[in-house]
């Protein structure tokens, strides 16, 4: 890394360290209903339209199965709703190309995807999917599957912030109030800044052109990309309007748009740590979380480009130049170190954009992308995912403390028991059992094989990869395999269902045991949740679950390519 690197990740993470505070204090005027965010003599009329259209009473509040059960009836709208929407695509206006609708199960498994906040794209989009349906079923579900993470988020705050009370919120007030005083004003703001450097808004038909040398005609894409670009990215979607994503020089023009759409992604994940801290009181802790994640966030960055500045030295005798590191597979309009920081965000924070292909980074960088995914997107993570994922590896640590100093495990003033930790612990396993467990699956049933694109560790990643990005709600492809098969739209739809809805319920079942138990003064001699001590002992929780958790699966891919690639052998 360069100076100028150096400088670029310095900035980059002082000025999300700039904006943690003033995002989560938003936050946390948006979550308190009769919070001021400066923006009600715009939206308020709005807000209480809709409250009266949809029957709500915003003054009352829900237990943690009320809750639950909003999210699962609004996430059941949100499915039939797109899945109509793309059913009927050929029939439905702002379709220039006349673009057909997809098969059964390309639409069962993208209406999965963007219900799911994975936004995991079995198809190209530009050939398969028109500007209505991109418009009206994908966009919005950026916004409501985005909304539905940040209300589980701040339910399990107020009940870990609660004192022997059974409420948790009112989930349509939450989600309202999110989509409206959030997501809206965030998305317009980036929208115009990326129309302003040169990306499509429109609804203009594709435009057709011969090439320089006139023999062939090339088709170029456009249409309502900024407005989809701007939520893709604010609400951890990812999952842009062409199939080069954010490598495509209209989705991502400049290196100044790269670099806010870098920010974009991290900037309410960063944020709702704060506003965690302000809900339980206890800005120290949510300080030390920041740190921890900082820390890990730029060990990824270095990671990362470090490997891929190196590049594979058995391709010098073929003709390939790493003077500038390993470009094979990168945007070339960025340098290797700003493709490395895109790629840690996005799998770090739970985003699934891409301006890299993945498959093509040095094996070693892939461990880190592999990683950032599998233990939960928590190092910042997606929108509410990032926070209660971190949460969760709290608990267990704290849990883990205290049976090692031999007193009663608590945090924040709640006591740990076993009900709270099986709860921690269902995600944690079902990630473990549907990565792995899927990934053997498909090496075992001729039906995964025939998808397969390549063979040996490389072959063995991409299955790894698809499946870690799906179950924990990523989205990013790590390209390898035929996505668009029978058995991979299947498994990848019972992945991010999974992924999804049992880490909500688990999540949901522990903010309402933690909300009725009474709130303990912590007393001298309890585990500290701020400091170093803290950070070092998440972190070794956090390593140990990894290891036990995919240190098999990693060997068998990417370190295994890696040694083969340090022995001089290409395969």
């Amino acid at each position: 890394m360069t100076q100028a690197h150096w400088l670029e990740l310095i900035f980059i993470l002082s000025l999300i360290l700039l904006l943690a505070k003033p995002i989560g204090l938003y936050l946390y005027r948006v979550l308190d209903p009769k919070g001021k965010t400066g923006l009600e003599f715009a939206l308020k009329p709005l807000e209480k339209l809709t409250y009266r259209i949809c029957s709500i009473d915003a003054s009352a509040e829900q237990d943690w199965k009320k809750y639950t059960i909003s999210i699962f009836l609004f996430t059941l709208i949100g499915f039939i709703f797109t899945f109509l929407i793309l059913s009927f695509q050929d029939l439905l206006p702002l379709n220039p190309e006349g673009i057909p609708a997809p098969s059964f199960l390309d639409r069962f498994n993208a209406t999965i995807s963007f219900i799911t906040n994975t936004d995991w794209e079995n198809y190209v989009p530009e050939q398969e999917i028109s500007y209505f349906t991109n418009m009206f079923a994908f966009t919005t579900q950026n916004y409501c599957s985005a909304g539905i993470g940040i209300c589980v988020a701040a339910a399990l705050a107020r009940g870990i912030a609660a004192n022997s009370s059974k409420l948790l919120g009112n989930f349509w007030v939450d989600i309202i109030r999110i989509c409206y005083y959030v997501f809206l004003p965030l998305s317009l703001v980036f929208a115009v800044f990326f129309i302003s450097e040169g990306v499509p808004q429109n609804f203009k038909a594709f435009a057709k052109v011969c090439t320089v040398d006139g023999g062939n005609e090339q088709t170029i894409v456009q249409g309502p990309m900024a407005s989809q670009e701007s939520i893709k990215l604010i609400g951890s979607n990812g999952g842009g309007p062409t199939n080069a994503d954010s490598s495509h020089p209209y989705e991502n023009p400049t290196p100044i748009s790269n670099f806010a759409q870098i920010l974009a992604m991290l900037l309410i994940p960063a944020g709702q740590i704060y506003y965690f801290g302000m809900v339980v009181q206890n800005l120290k802790h949510a300080w030390s979380i920041f740190i921890f994640m900082t820390a890990f966030f730029a060990l990824g960055v270095v990671g990362i480009g470090a490997f891929a500045e190196e590049g594979n030295t058995n391709l010098i005798p073929y003709g390939i130049d790493l003077t500038e590191g390993n470009m094979e597979g990168k945007e070339q309009r960025f340098c290797v170190f700003d493709t490395a920081l895109f790629s840690n965000a996005t799998t770090a924070a739970g985003n699934g954009s891409m301006n890299a292909m993945h498959s093509s980074f040095v094996p070693g960088a892939q461990v880190i992308t592999l990683q950032n995914m599998q233990i939960g997107n928590l190092i910042f993570g997606g929108v509410g995912s990032g926070l209660y994922s971190i949460v969760r590896l709290i608990m267990v640590s704290s849990f883990i403390a205290g049976l090692i100093i031999g007193r009663a495990p608590q945090y924040l003033g709640k006591k740990i028991e076993s009900f709270e930790i099986k709860m921690c612990m269902i995600p944690i396993i079902v990630f473990i059992i549907g990565i792995t467990g899927l990934t053997a699956l498909s090496f075992l049933t001729p039906w995964g094989l025939q998808g397969m694109g390549q063979k040996g560790p490389h072959g063995f990643t991409s299955i790894l990869y698809t499946f870690s990005s799906t179950m924990v709600n990523n989205g990013t492809d790590y390209g390898g395999i035929d996505r668009d098969t029978n058995f991979f739209n299947i498994a990848t739809a019972i992945a991010m269902m999974a992924g999804r809805y049992l880490t909500i319920l688990a999540t949901m079942a522990m903010a309402g045991s933690l909300a009725t138990k009474k709130k303990h003064i912590e007393k001298a001699g309890s585990f500290p949740i701020t400091g170093f001590t803290f950070i070092i002992l998440i972190s070794s929780v956090f390593f140990i679950i990894n290891a036990l958790g995919y240190l098999p699966s990693i060997m068998l891919g990417p370190v295994y390519e890696q040694i083969l690639m340090i022995e001089g052998k290409l395969e």
